[in-house]
């Protein structure tokens, strides 16, 4: 079944690389008229053109996230522009270049941004697009967790792992507060995916002892791509998903199976 989103309006956060990009490229793909978001302007542009060539609607808008007046200026541009919001996917987020350390070791300052790059911004998102969803009646939302935030952070970072923990509850408590709108809120949670420079830095750490445990603790027997994420991203989207709300899904191969 071809999943048909033409004349529909998307903003995609973190999408200079990874899993924001094959996002982009799975809505694009299915008529979505695409604006990405991302601080990484290089980077963003890339995704951009590469959606361009493929025949996608794509505009790259540079934000941090992280800054409430901006994203509520980044939404007021793209209202303004099209007239409409039809899905937004809360996909920025990271570990801001932290490496695990012992909980008494971790400033107040590290703390605070990791949740605040992820999780601060997929609420100050919601907050700025909840409006035009209940004037059209109609929206889609989607947040990428993470295993860490029902399980525990590969990482060992306290603050990814309690952040993306905290998208899920707030992807619950959107489910019911918009519900009546003809909103829905889903999310989705992914295993480990080498993606980005650093869940790749990630990856080369464990060594090749850790890495083969890894995938031996996969049901599926191998490691994530970032099309497996924007496939469960493209079902919430899309019509097949009209009366599913307030879910997580764990896209991980099985992992949380182990």
């Amino acid at each position: 079944m071809k999943i048909d989103l033409n004349g529909q309006v998307a903003i995609v956060t973190g999408a200079a690389h990874g899993l924001g990009r094959a996002i982009t490229l799975a809505l694009g793909s299915s008529g979505t008229a695409i604006w990405v978001v991302d601080r990484l302007a290089a980077e963003l542009e890339e995704t951009a053109a590469l959606a361009r060539a493929q025949g996608i609607d794509c505009n790259a808008l540079t934000c941090d996230v992280t800054d409430s007046s901006a994203v509520t200026a980044l939404v007021e541009h793209v209202v303004a522009a099209t007239g409409r919001v039809n899905i937004l996917v809360n996909n920025a987020g990271g570990v801001v270049g932290q490496v695990g350390r012992p909980v008494e070791q971790i400033a107040d300052e590290e703390w605070d941004i990791v949740v605040r790059t992820n999780l601060y911004a997929a609420f100050h998102f919601i907050r700025a697009v909840a409006p035009t969803m209940k004037n059209q009646q109609h929206g889609r939302i989607v947040n990428i967790s993470s295993g860490a935030g029902r399980s525990y952070s590969l990482t060992g970072i306290q603050a990814y792992a309690s952040a993306k923990a905290g998208l899920i509850g707030l992807t619950r408590q959107m489910a019911k507060e918009l519900g009546s709108w003809g909103i829905t809120s889903n999310c989705v949670a992914p295993g480990f995916v080498r993606s980005n420079p650093a869940t790749e830095r990630q990856w080369q750490a464990m060594g090749a002892e850790g890495q083969r445990a890894l995938v031996e603790g996969v049901a599926l027997k191998r490691l994530g791509t970032p099309e497996d994420i924007a496939g469960a991203v493209l079902f919430f989207a899309s019509d097949l998903a009209n009366w599913v709300t307030g879910q997580t899904i764990s896209v991980d191969g099985g992992s949380h199976m182990q």
